[in-house]
């Protein structure tokens, strides 16, 4: 059976009611069942735009789907009159089906989906008044880059200098901001930004030629449309009566103006005459839930100011706070409570659990990251073997993908099966993989795969027609790819723009060999490989944000060759007690034994699968804090709890960046359900040398009667390599002890002690806001900021070109002018 209901300023809509048949409509007190008083507020609402405050953990998917429910059962709401926006197409489709579950077929015609999505849809009707036909294709970021390509060299644009991807990233901010091309030419403030304009205008000439348009268009076409067509947006605003929004804190301005164009009161519009379709529509009833706490994307262009400024966009709006957490805790919620509440300007709002306290937060200070790694691994193997968690109910955080690397090792080492959520392993990520070719090609440039995957890479003039050829010309002579890049001079076909390209390529991996053939260290090998490629330097002036987590990853990569160099126990095959002579001095590794343990941690087939008949435990989870965002865990591992690493070095001078990383350590903290771990290393490699970083400021935040430090740092030099030798000696250590030993005293660690001793004696400088200082790597600085004192004493200190750096005071090189 079907059943025709009319919306207003609509034809009718046909529903079919068979999947319903037979159900009865839920009764008032089951849709308001399990709700707390906040949760019933906000279901029953009626009248003024609403604002749900919804804590982490406050159920408020719960709340969304049981005030559709009660729109469309309670309230006589016409299903298609509602419209839901969330972030996430999956998060969509469990809202709809939850809904449906309540109120039967009848949900089918809701609009519940993403912004893009219902923009979509929009345009699929409307676009034909902006000179597009309704069968418009949407270009993804292949598509987008493929066609900037392009834009590029129709207008002669050096592509090292005007990369596409950055000219994109920059469009992308400027349709976000609903700026068209024609604003973009207006506001462009140096030459760089006038070329973007102009490859912005002439990108959306040959999208227009294409029908096309890009993932960035469809929110700022409906806007302009709204704008430029008022009937247009009166016809949606007579259909959509009632709006809801998920995850308010995230959205950019151009979201945010399609909420406002839809709902907004008072829409100041001379272009609206009386005769494009009578009186203005009263707005719809509008309902967003948020939480400012949870603000984390700013680098996505979301802006926190759209919930903040709420009840300012709408006067008459009404808030409703929901506090109550059914995930965690009370002693994880007090613990991100305390965090949070260092941040300024926010709504306040107290997180409570009738849950109970729970079991304390554990914190642990490794000797470097190994150590940290090797903590984690532990705890996850006394959990399991305790049978208080298994390896799958356990998550572990870190701030940049690159800090995976470390946990990757280890967890392969001991065995343990893990997977890497929204990004790829360490060792398969395209730069590191990019890197370790050059490497491959060094030891065996007969390795044609590696050889032909850095042949252009980063571009350098040589493209496939020149490939070809040297391809054509080694299958003729019976040689390897390497001797005939070596005699392409006598490649037939081959251009002498190419040619030159290949002999300087040849060139440089000529001498990158002498390096590895003179017994160099293989840190600096690879630091001057991705120095004289030209690979390094295109990374950094990229304006590609992507780009800056690649240069992350490769710093990663030097220290694991500089911690390899150093440290022969860390080698695949390394086992002191294994060696005949115990008194020789270790064999310094070479760049083919590195490459051999990169091989060997790279494979993932080393990572067991569960018995046969037993209960897979599962696998640990592995992801930066921004990829957790939504997600929730028994056992959450936060990690890297240091300044400069988390908080990110770039916010500690910038108290809005600053705030967000606080923001991003309150969702990780609130991801736990159970038992909540932090962590951090006194040093840390950052390309291939110690680091030592203060404790993050966000520990200190944390109460103290909350959290028990299993290790300290006072406690750090408690173990030695005397006592390791001792042991080894003793013959106490054996099999995954020994290795557990091995990598607990890492380069790093060995480089603390060196420090510490040497300044043992050394007094901490006396420094103040405005001092002169010179530090032994950083140069010149200016003293920023100082906190602590004595042997605590933190300092910022502005390096210029170095950028500001977080340095503690009693081991940073650092001498007062």
């Amino acid at each position: 059976m079907s059943m025709q209901f009319p919306i207003p300023g609509l034809p009718s809509v046909e529903v079919d009611e068979a999947p319903a048949r037979g159900r009865r409509r839920p009764s008032r007190d089951e849709l308001l069942e399990g709700l707390n008083e906040p949760q019933r507020q906000a279901v029953v609402h009626e009248g003024a735009p609403l604002l749900v405050v919804a804590g982490a953990g406050s159920g408020k998917t719960r709340v969304l789907t049981r005030r559709i429910a009660w729109l469309i059962s309670e309230r006589n709401a016409h299903p298609g009159s509602v419209l839901a926006i969330t972030f996430t197409n999956k998060a969509a489709a469990e809202m709809r089906e939850r809904v449906e579950e309540l109120v039967g077929g009848r949900a089918k015609i809701m609009w519940v989906s993403t912004f893009h999505s219902a923009c979509v849809r929009i345009l699929r009707k409307e676009i034909d008044k902006a000179g597009f036909k309704s069968s418009f294709t949407i270009y993804d970021s292949a598509d987008s880059k493929r066609l900037m390509t392009l834009v590029c060299r129709d207008l002669d644009l050096d592509v090292k200098r005007f990369q596409p991807r950055a000219i994109l990233n920059w469009i992308s901010n400027a349709k976000n901001e609903l700026q068209d091309y024609e604003d973009a030419v207006k506001d462009a403030r140096n030459v760089q930004e006038e070329t973007y304009a102009e490859a912005y205008k002439l990108y959306q000439e040959r999208l227009r030629q294409a029908n096309a348009l890009d993932f960035d268009d469809l929110l700022m076409m409906t806007v302009h449309l709204f704008r430029a067509f008022p009937a247009v947006r009166e016809n949606w605003r007579r259909r959509f009566r009632h709006v809801l929004v998920d995850e308010y804190q995230d959205t950019n301005h151009a979201q945010y103006a399609l909420i406002h164009e839809l709902c907004a009161d008072s829409l100041e519009d001379p272009l609206l005459a009386p005769t494009s379709g009578g009186e203005r529509v009263p707005p719809a009833e509008l309902m967003v839930v948020g939480d400012a706490d949870q603000s984390i994307y700013a680098f996505r262009g979301a802006n926190i100011r759209n919930i903040m400024d709420f009840e300012q966009d709408f006067p008459n709006a009404e808030t409703v706070m929901l506090e109550q957490n059914y995930r965690s805790t009370q002693t994880i919620l007090t613990a991100a409570n305390s965090v949070i509440g260092h941040n300024d300007s926010r709504l306040p709002k107290r997180l409570w659990s009738d849950a109970g306290d729970g079991a304390k937060i554990v914190g642990y200070v490794g000797d470097d990251e190994r150590d940290e790694a090797r903590f984690v691994a532990e705890e996850i193997d006394r959990l399991a073997d305790e049978g208080s968690a298994r390896s799958g109910d356990v998550a572990v955080f870190y701030r940049t993908n690159a800090q995976s690397r470390v946990f990757e090792e280890v967890f392969i080492r001991v065995g343990m099966p893990y997977k890497v959520v929204g990004g790829l392993r360490f060792y398969e990520r395209r730069e590191v993989r990019d890197a370790i070719a050059y490497l491959r090609t060094l030891v065996n440039p007969a390795d044609q795969v590696s050889l032909r995957r850095i042949l252009n890479t980063p571009k350098r003039g040589i493209g496939d027609r020149a490939e070809a050829c040297v391809d054509a010309f080694a299958s003729r002579e019976r040689i390897t790819f390497w001797e005939a890049l070596q005699r392409a001079a006598e490649a037939p076909g081959i251009a002498s723009r190419s040619l030159n390209a290949i002999n300087g390529f040849v060139e440089t991996i000529e001498q990158l060999q002498s390096m590895v053939v003179a017994g160099e260290r293989i840190d600096v090998v690879l630091e001057q490989v991705l120095t004289r490629s030209g690979y390094l330097k295109e990374l950094e002036e990229s304006d590609d944000p992507q780009d800056e987590t690649r240069v992350e990853n490769l710093a990663e990569l030097v220290a694991v060759a500089r911690e390899f160099a150093d440290d022969p126990l860390l080698g695949p095959s390394a086992d002191p007690l294994d060696d005949d002579d115990p008194d020789a001095p270790p064999a310094v590794p070479g760049l083919s034994d590195f490459l051999e343990r990169v091989a060997l941690v790279a494979d993932s087939d080393q990572i067991p699968d569960a018995p046969e008949g037993e209960e897979a435990p599962g696998v640990v989870t592995m992801m930066t804090l921004h990829t957790a965002k939504g997600l929730e865990f028994p056992v959450v591992f936060l990690t890297g709890l240091e300044d400069g690493v988390f908080p990110h070095l770039r916010s500690l001078g910038d108290k809005p960046e600053l705030e967000e990383e606080r923001r991003l350590a309150y969702v990780g903290l609130t991801r736990a359900r159970e038992r909540l771990y932090v962590s951090r290393a006194v040093v840390r490699s950052a390309w291939g040398a110690p680091s030592h970083n203060p404790a993050s400021r966000f520990l200190d935040e944390l109460p103290v009667d909350l959290v028990d430090w299993k290790r300290t740092e006072s406690e750090q030099t408690s173990w030695t390599r005397q006592d390791y030798g001792s042991r080894l000696g003793s013959g106490a250590l054996t099999g995954r002890g020994r290795q557990q030993m091995a990598s607990r005293f890492s380069s790093a660690t060995a480089s603390a002690d060196a420090t510490t001793k040497a300044m043992a004696g050394r007094e901490v400088p006396n420094l103040s806001p405005g001092d002169r200082v010179q530090h032994d790597s950083f140069g010149l600085g200016t003293v920023v900021t100082v906190e602590g004192a004595a042997e605590k004493a933190v300092a910022s200190i502005d390096f210029g070109t170095e950028g500001v750096k977080r340095l503690l005071l009693r081991y940073a090189p650092v001498e007062k002018l």
